[in-house]
């Protein structure tokens, strides 16, 4: 048996830029970290070796792996020609609530599949093998970093080039100002799991809209921006830039706000918080916030939502435990 862990991430600020209709003429870039939330996949030998199993919100037995109705289990599995075997997948997080789910999942089966079948994925080959199944093959209207992010792992600044080459720089500051900017930030669960395609669908078409470009243009400014702060352990404009580039990403498409969500980042800004952001495409999912520890209780109890505790994480996808491949070894 096999078994990967690969991360969840927090994208602080450009998202969206990650979408070639944007980075092919204007390039793109992110400020996200991982986080000690995670995707794990198993693998192993299945008893009878003619069928293939899967486990994850449902369950498969297939005799041929091209009768496979999960999308992106039967892309991986063709792609690496594996049959005959179990995988399970399980999650800390469940999907559609902006952490990267999907393409966590794909990454994770991705260095699983490579690692049973003995053979070494570099970060950058899961990541760019990934995107082009998710975006190229499947046809989803995503962009490239919650692959790089899951794939890397750590707090990194990420960077699309117009050619389509990818870059990911980690950031660099005193482990001080590290620890000082996890603690102060807050992660709630608002509710209401959804895919983020139709958003980003609409957000892809508004590509060709003057102002909607020009706002990502300014986003991606404020991910530079918020770079150079954090190299330079300035912590004192974190929240702005979060507030800013907030109020510029939900102009971008109009499913990404809604009054509830407008309601409940009031409530916080309100009550201490000084920026924050909804996570992933947007309708719903995680509110991230920026306070200081001070104000935190305040707005904990205002807000009455469910907390999530997280921890940043350094390592992407990795391999936990490897057993006896083969029945036959045993």
């Amino acid at each position: 048996m096999i078994i990967t862990k690969t991360p969840f991430r927090v994208s602080f600020c450009g998202g969206g830029s990650d979408l070639e209709s944007f980075y092919e003429k204007y390039d793109g870039c992110v400020l996200s970290t991982t986080i000690n939330k995670y995707m794990y996949i198993s693998v192993h030998p299945y008893f009878d070796a003619r069928y293939t199993a899967l486990k994850y919100s449902e369950n498969e037995i297939v005799d041929d792996i091209s009768k496979i109705k999960h999308k992106i289990f039967n892309c991986v599995l063709n792609k690496t020609e594996i049959s005959g075997v179990e995988i399970s997948s399980t999650a800390d997080i469940p999907a559609g609530t902006g952490l990267g789910s999907s393409s966590t999942f794909t990454v994770g089966l991705l260095n699983t599949l490579y690692c049973y079948k003995g053979k070494y994925a570099s970060k950058a080959r899961l990541a760019e093998e990934a995107s082009d199944i998710e975006i190229n093959k499947l046809g989803a209207p995503i962009g490239k970093q919650d692959q790089y992010a899951a794939s890397f792992g750590g707090l990194n600044f990420i960077r699309f080039n117009r050619d389509g080459s990818v870059s990911v720089s980690p950031i660099v500051m005193k482990p001080e100002t590290y620890t000082k900017l996890q603690n102060n930030l807050m992660m709630f669960y608002i509710g209401s799991s959804r895919s983020a395609n139709e958003i980003l669908g609409e957000q892809k078409q508004n590509m060709s809209k003057e102002d909607k470009t020009n706002n990502l243009i300014e986003m991606c400014k404020l991910a530079e921006e918020m770079k150079m702060a954090l190299e330079e352990n300035d912590l004192s404009s974190f929240g702005n830039i979060l507030h800013k580039s907030w109020e510029l990403k939900r102009t971008l498409a109009s499913g990404i706000s809604n009054p509830s969500i407008d309601e409940a980042y009031h409530v916080a800004m309100e009550n201490g918080a000084l920026g924050g952001k909804l996570l992933g495409a947007g309708g719903g999912g995680f509110l991230l916030l920026y306070c200081e520890p001070d104000n935190q209780e305040k707005v904990r109890v205002s807000l009455g939502l469910k907390q999530l505790n997280f921890e940043f994480e350094r390592d992407g996808t990795s391999v936990v435990y490897i057993g006896d491949k083969y029945w036959s070894e045993n």
